[in-house]
């Protein structure tokens, strides 16, 4: 929201960081100049190396594409474990089933029955390992 005071250096820092985080942003402006609206909303969008999408009465609304953030490849990176829980249920039908927390690794998996099993590793066919 821009006040009586104009653009100032924080209304541009927020726009700014706005704009990096979301990439379309609105404005609201306070003030009757319709002239001062318009001369405002060429400044900001110069300002901001953005595009004027819109100026609707005391909105503006402005877009700029979204940088894109680089990330570090973790190709030796597995999933963390996580705890799952069991029901075991008696062969007798009136009692409680048995609750069992187990801890699975990134490697293994559940089965229906309950029990944890590892990975196997991916099995390659003959022409595909001499390739690589």
């Amino acid at each position: 929201m821009i006040g009586n005071d104009g653009l100032t250096p924080a209304v541009l820092k927020e726009a700014e960081m706005a704009l990096n985080a979301h990439g379309l942003i609105k404005i609201r402006v306070l003030g009757d100049d319709r002239q001062a609206r318009e001369a405002m909303f060429v400044a900001l969008a110069d300002q901001l190396s953005a595009a004027p999408i819109q100026h609707i009465g005391k909105l503006f609304v402005f877009w700029r594409p979204k940088t894109e953030k680089e990330r570090a490849p973790d190709e030796d990176r597995m999933p963390g474990p996580r705890d799952v829980k069991v029901l075991k249920y008696s062969s007798r039908g009136g009692q409680r089933p048995e609750v069992k927390t187990l801890r699975v690794l990134g490697n293994q998996r559940l089965t229906s029955g309950g029990q944890v099993k590892r990975a196997k590793p991916k099995k390659i066919s003959v022409k595909k390992r001499n390739l690589g």
